[in-house]
């Protein structure tokens, strides 16, 4: 009997090891939002146009923030119900909103192009962002990011592709990144439409 009771308790503990071994399968949004989270970002995630505009107006009440940059002509609408001063100019104090290119699901990164942020290199920008993003953005890595962008941009391939890979200015300790800070306070607004 002792020698049946041993084979099975060493079959028990096999099986409890592959069960905490096996890795768990997240969808890509689940995945990015995890991954994004854990760098230090700022996630709000919305069903309707109108709450994106509520959450935008709650974040700057929560900064203080009295100014808003924007470049973007398709943001207007989710801050014209808001009371706040808006420029067009790049500042580095003023928070800035705006959309960005991809969501990166593996390493919760967010890529933007010359389409949001022009000629610039994202340390001449505000260390605050507002991000609008949708879920349908969400791709699995930067290769399928790069794709994305290759085919919504067929005819006209943006420049300057950058990538924001650390939030709540978290600095990076890579001497390849020397001098080319993107970290970010950074909020993502992001709205459902798959």
């Amino acid at each position: 009997m002792n020698f049946f009771n041993k084979l099975f308790k060493s079959s028990e503990k096999s099986k409890d090891k592959e069960i905490k071994n096996q890795k768990v399968s997240l969808s890509l949004d689940d995945s990015f939002v995890h991954n994004f989270i854990k760098l230090g970002g700022k996630f709000l995630y919305s069903q309707k146009v109108e709450d994106v505009t509520l959450n935008i107006l709650n974040i700057l009440k929560e900064n203080d923030w009295e100014t808003i940059t924007y470049k973007e002509k398709g943001l207007a609408k989710l801050i014209s119900p808001i009371e706040i001063k808006t420029i067009s100019e790049f500042d580095k104090k003023t928070p800035f909103l705006t959309t960005c290119e991809q969501l990166i699901s593996e390493n919760g990164s967010i890529l933007f192009s010359s389409n949001q942020i022009e000629d610039k290199r994202l340390s001449e920008l505000s260390n605050d962002f507002i991000v609008f993003a949708t879920t349908s953005q969400i791709v699995k890595n930067m290769g399928d990011s790069l794709t994305g962008i290759r085919v919504k941009h067929k005819n006209n391939l943006p420049a300057n592709i950058s990538s924001i890979k650390n939030y709540g200015n978290k600095s990076e300790d890579s001497f390849m990144s020397y001098g080319t800070s993107n970290s970010k306070n950074l909020y993502l607004l992001l709205l459902e439409d798959l």
